[in-house]
């Protein structure tokens, strides 16, 4: 489950005022901000509703992400915002978790960014990321 906002939009303006200092420095230029909730219990009961239910937000996650890629859109998944007063300020019911948030948008760089080139990332070899090795 999601909610959406357009920026400019009032459902925008409702989910901005719940970030983090950290995260509106940026998340505002998103084209879209979106709250991505986990189907966490069953209605009207503590009962679990799926032992996978965060691991099923976060593939449809990624696929929201492949998806944006090929619009030529870039998604930043972040949980810098107060998940609470988002879930009272739209009413979500209990059996839903607020996870997390995904800021989607034309990909871009500050200024400063553009500046310097971006450093050369280092892979982790496979033995450093395997648990068991043969």
């Amino acid at each position: 489950m999601f909610i959406v906002g357009r920026r400019d939009d009032p459902i925008h303006a409702r989910i901005a005022s719940h970030l983090a200092p950290s995260s509106a420095r940026w998340a505002l230029d998103a084209s879209l901000l979106v709250v991505n909730l986990a189907h966490i219990l069953v209605e009207d009961t503590d009962w679990e509703f799926s032992e996978f239910a965060r691991y099923d937000l976060g593939q449809a996650l990624a696929h929201m992400t492949i998806q944006g890629l090929l619009m030529g859109l870039g998604a930043h998944q972040f949980r810098a915002f107060d998940r609470d007063a988002v879930a009272r300020e739209f009413d979500v019911p209990a059996e839903w978790e607020v996870t997390s948030m995904t800021a989607l948008g034309p990909a871009g760089r500050s200024p400063s960014e553009e500046a310097e080139p971006s450093p050369r990332r280092a892979r982790l070899s496979r033995r450093e990321i395997t648990w068991a090795r043969a």
